[in-house]
């Protein structure tokens, strides 16, 4: 004979009450349309990443608005910068590729578009990681203080 054991499933018997009990549900208010921006003077898509493309900063109003009609309320800036340093400075420079992208997208959606922008230094930094070093070791104040 076999050994029967109680498994309740009274709470996914039927889709209705699967969608009454559900923890969690994602809606379009829930996403982030991730957005890359580089100074280059043609947008090129992203082979790991379908749909997805490195904008020029002439394009990036263009992809932004397709996030807003679709109903996206906001977009997540990653930036390719032209140069990379000990610091991140192209990161966090008012001619940085994130600062102009941000000024363009304010001026052409104002409130309307949520700009969140990464700060992430990884990307900006000569070694790849994401503060401020001292030979192995991240600075951690030196690195909250330049973000």
């Amino acid at each position: 004979m076999l050994n029967r054991l109680h498994r309740p499933r009274r709470l996914r018997a039927t889709p209705l009450i699967r969608r009454l009990v559900r923890e969690t549900k994602v809606t379009q208010d829930d996403l982030l349309y991730p957005m890359f921006v580089t100074h280059e003077s043609i947008s090129t898509d992203i082979a790991s990443m379908p749909g997805i493309r490195r904008n020029s900063l002439d394009d990036l109003c263009r992809e932004a608005e397709e996030a807003v009609e679709l109903g996206i309320p906001a977009i997540m800036l990653f930036g390719i910068p032209e140069t990379k340093d000990e610091t991140g400075s192209s990161g966090y420079s008012d001619s940085g590729i994130i600062p102009s992208a941000i000024r363009k997208l304010k001026k052409a959606f104002g409130d309307s578009l949520l700009i969140v922008p990464d700060v992430c230094l990884c990307e900006y930094t000569s070694h790849g990681h994401c503060g401020v070093l001292d030979g192995a070791i991240v600075l951690n104040d030196a690195t909250v203080e330049i973000l």
